[in-house]
């Protein structure tokens, strides 16, 4: 949530929670509810929210009207209402966004005085589940990414592991049960107040409107009691926290030992890697323990393969065989996907279309470099060369396509040579950013 830093206040009281939920697994917290409004702590969960921005939910409020009405006033009037338990929160307005498939993912948008309260909450609760959540899990966690977790896959496979499940849940977040998520809530909090915060949120009715501005609430959350909302601030936590009942029955069924196998989880991505050939074996029990669990594995994304003979993807990330630069031998490695190259392709050619020539081209190139740098940043590990070499070939050419529109250059001639786009306009070359590991190409 953001990169502000944390108040030393809210510091202290998340190490002191954090602190006894590690030392004691058993301990369950009784009183939590007060530091949810405590002013610090609100305060902190308004300039999270403050920095993230986002778009204003049902009552249409935004930052401005907060800071026009008065920060401390309204953060005020939220802490009263959390005291005196009359706080209520707002239908959560749906939106879709693409996928990278074409297909629409339903983001769910609650109010700004919502998201302080649960960004509040959040910063209360995580410092206790943070404690119990398993090693396996790499998503929404301090101190932990994405790219940890191809790593760990990647040292997975050259330690033996090479029989692979690439596992797809459906509609995860859609389909986690609230009965059973209060439960692993409970485990640890007692105190009844925080839990109605929690059943308040989830059973929130979704606001739609149509293409002529119609509206309609739907309440299928609460109907089939079922479902968490993406965009949420306390949904990853959450998410986190019903996925760890998996890994805890996985292990506690004994099957690391009797499959050889190793976790690695990323939200509702997660792969299943197994020595001798047990990964048939590892489908069918991820199978059954979903369905206890009341999820379901999506068939038709989940697959089975062996590398390095087979290929399979995870997180952007295509694990397979590569070959070494100086001996040719093949050996199991990891690169930045086709697909997550053709995305970055598509967001440079979004960026640099006839529409847009009218910004100054220190405008334009900035907002391509912003998007090149934090591609490069994730897709640091691994054999990155040949992708690296591909984005920079079509951004240079876009960029240079896109100063001949702007200054009306006609034919190929050579008024921008590709060497000047980065030595006067500043164009970021990935290659020159980072190299591959010694020895190793796609």
């Amino acid at each position: 949530m953001g990169n502000l830093s944390t108040p030393d206040s809210v510091q202290k009281l998340q190490t002191a929670l954090h602190a006894k939920a590690k030392a004691e697994p058993g301990y369950r917290f009784y009183a939590l509810y007060d530091k949810i409004s405590r002013e610090d702590i609100l305060a902190h969960a308004y300039a999270q929210c403050r920095s993230n921005k986002g778009a204003p939910g049902v009552d249409r409020q935004d930052f401005e009207a907060v800071e026009a009405y008065g920060v401390e006033r309204w953060l005020g009037e939220l802490a009263l209402a959390l005291r005196e338990e009359t706080y209520r929160p707002e239908p959560i307005r749906r939106v879709y966004i693409p996928k990278a498939n074409g297909k629409l993912r339903p983001l769910g948008i609650s109010t700004l005085r919502d998201r302080v309260c649960m960004t509040a909450a959040t910063l209360v609760l995580e410092p206790i589940f943070e404690a119990d959540l398993p090693p396996e899990l790499y998503a929404y966690r301090p101190g932990r990414n994405a790219q940890q977790a191809v790593v760990e896959v990647e040292e997975q496979l050259f330690r033996g592991h090479p029989h692979v499940v690439d596992a797809d849940l459906a509609d995860y977040f859609g389909s986690i049960p609230h009965a059973e998520l209060l439960k692993s809530a409970a485990r640890r909090i007692v105190d009844r107040r925080v839990l109605h915060l929690i059943r308040m949120w989830l059973d929130c009715p979704v606001e739609e409107t149509d293409n002529r501005g119609r509206k309609t609430r739907t309440t299928e959350a609460r109907d089939k009691r079922r479902g968490i909302p993406q965009g949420s601030p306390l949904s990853p936590l959450l998410a986190n926290l019903y996925m760890r009942r998996f890994v805890l029955g996985w292990k506690r069924l004994g099957l690391e030992r009797t499959l050889g196998s190793r976790l690695v989880i990323y939200a509702d991505d997660l792969v299943i890697l197994c020595r001798r050939g047990k990964a048939e074996e590892a489908l069918q029990r991820l199978r059954e323990i979903m369905g206890k669990l009341k999820l379901t594995v999506n068939e038709e994304k989940t697959r089975i393969c062996k590398a390095p003979e087979g290929e399979f993807d995870f997180l952007g990330y295509t694990f397979g065989r590569m070959y070494s630069a100086r001996t040719g031998k093949a050996f199991i490695g990891l690169r930045p996907s086709k697909k997550s190259v053709q995305r970055a392709v598509g967001t440079i050619r979004e960026l640099t279309v006839r529409s847009t020539t009218w910004q100054e081209t220190t405008t334009l190139v900035g907002k391509v470099n912003r998007m090149l740098r934090g591609w490069a940043n994730y897709f640091s590990v691994g054999a990155h060369s040949k992708a690296y070499r591909a984005l920079d070939s079509c951004a240079a050419t876009r960029v240079r396509r896109w100063l001949h529109r702007k200054h009306t250059v006609r034919g190929k001639g050579g008024s921008y040579p590709i060497p000047h786009l980065y030595e006067r306009f500043g164009l970021v070359r990935l290659t020159t950013l980072g190299r591959d590991p010694p020895g190793t190409k796609a």
